[in-house]
């Protein structure tokens, strides 16, 4: 499958200012990807856009991958109703630090090149930028924007010069890129467009040569019609300090049957084949979901690790009662440590529970004994017993505790 087929196919295909897709078909191309370090870690918003880039080289282009130094100094505004809140250079560097270990880890044993937009605008000067970049961007065409419009209309909160310059910041990345490493290709998100033309635009106007822009479409939950990635906890983030390794598996295995599919072409790298197969099982025991499954093992795998991912599986299953406690090696138990109350061996099962705070009190503790609501290592107990080894308490239906 070519590589237009293959983005096609996937659902990647959104705004572009190449006439004919299938270019992509043909020679290498240089093309660069940013992103801004507003957080220390990237969420699955981004991974959909890192894992359309491993399809642009997975096809021999070359990646330039951008951690944004200089502009998140100032800060995007597109889609901002408010004036961002600068961020301390010092948080700044923290979440460069994450946002670039983070590319290092997720297009490991990929060709790329990292760089911070930060290293060629910390020496430029003022008045060579104006004549170089502002003296080529129309103010009409960056008024002409939705959202300036609507910052600056009635009733908005007004912005910024340097917030109305960060088109400007961005335009000159792209051009800079063109001229130290021939990169004639931005890829970005369909959020991303207007910034994105504007490196076009100076690239045509200074260089008078051609360059483009690719952008995917926003990943939208069919089941909700909101932003995907967006839960009641909030973000779904790849830093396991944001989101656990559990937490992330089980957000992928409870997707809406409706978009899951779509979900499975666009995060990981199963072939139209193997998702043909997936679909065909969904149709025929959606119960099953077996499309879900695969999914949460297969991004885990992708953004943690194959070992992250059969842990997260192997504990989900003890959870969910289809796998033995005693399956589970000192990894998953450390896993499974992270998300559920833990306690120490040696005591008993009503001191145990007790002490943890499962129960309200010794009493509760013994009457939920004798009614059959307490499991040990998915096997319910009738009396009292000293818990010696590390296990697996139930109470109920959906309370753990892990004893180790």
């Amino acid at each position: 499958m070519s590589l237009s087929e293959e983005l096609t196919w996937r659902g990647f295909v959104n705004q572009t200012t190449y006439d004919d897709i299938k270019v992509l078909d043909g020679d290498p191309i240089a093309f660069y990807f940013g992103v801004d370090p507003s957080a220390d870690s990237m969420h699955i918003g981004q991974l959909a856009m890192a894992m359309m880039i491993r399809h642009f080289i997975a096809h021999g282009h070359k990646a330039t991958l951008l951690v944004g130094g200089a502009t998140g100094m100032v800060g995007d505004p597109d889609g901002k109703a408010e004036e961002r809140e600068l961020k301390s250079v010092e948080e700044i560097e923290h979440n460069k630090a994450g946002i670039a270990a983070q590319y290092r880890q997720l297009f490991d044993g990929q060709p790329f090149d990292v760089v911070d937009n930060y290293d060629w605008f910390k020496n430029i000067h003022y008045l060579d930028f104006l004549r170089e970049v502002g003296k080529n961007m129309p103010l009409s065409q960056m008024l002409g924007r939705d959202f300036i419009q609507a910052r600056l209309g009635e009733g908005g909160s007004g912005i910024s010069y340097a917030e109305f310059s960060y088109a400007l910041i961005q335009g000159y990345d792209f051009l800079h890129l063109f001229r130290e490493k021939g990169v004639t290709l931005q890829i970005a998100g369909a959020d991303q467009w207007g910034n994105s033309v504007t490196g076009v635009q100076l690239i045509r106007k200074i260089e008078n040569a051609e360059a483009n822009v690719w952008t995917a479409p926003l990943i939208i939950n069919k089941s909700t019609g909101r932003k995907f990635g967006k839960t009641e906890e909030g973000t779904v983030w790849l830093d396991t300090n944001k989101t656990s390794v559990y937490k992330f598996y089980q957000f992928w295995l409870n997707v809406d049957d409706e978009g899951a599919i779509d979900y499975a072409k666009i995060y990981t790298l199963l072939d139209q084949t193997q998702i043909n197969e997936l679909a065909a099982k969904q149709q025929a025991d959606p119960g099953a979901r077996d499309v879900q499954k695969t999914l949460a093992y297969e991004v885990t795998k992708v953004v943690h690790g194959e070992q992250a991912a059969v842990s997260a599986r192997k504990v989900t299953d003890v959870l969910f009662g289809k796998t033995d406690f005693a399956s589970l090696a000192d990894e998953d138990l450390e896993l499974l440590a992270q998300e559920i109350p833990t306690a120490a061996t040696g005591a008993t099962v009503v001191d145990t529970l007790t002490d943890s705070g499962l129960v309200s009190s010794k009493g509760e503790a013994r009457r939920l004994i004798l009614g059959g609501a307490i499991s040990i290592n998915g096997q319910k107990i009738l009396d009292d017993t000293t818990v010696d080894q590390p296990s697996l308490i139930k109470k109920g239906k959906n309370s753990f505790l892990l004893v180790k």
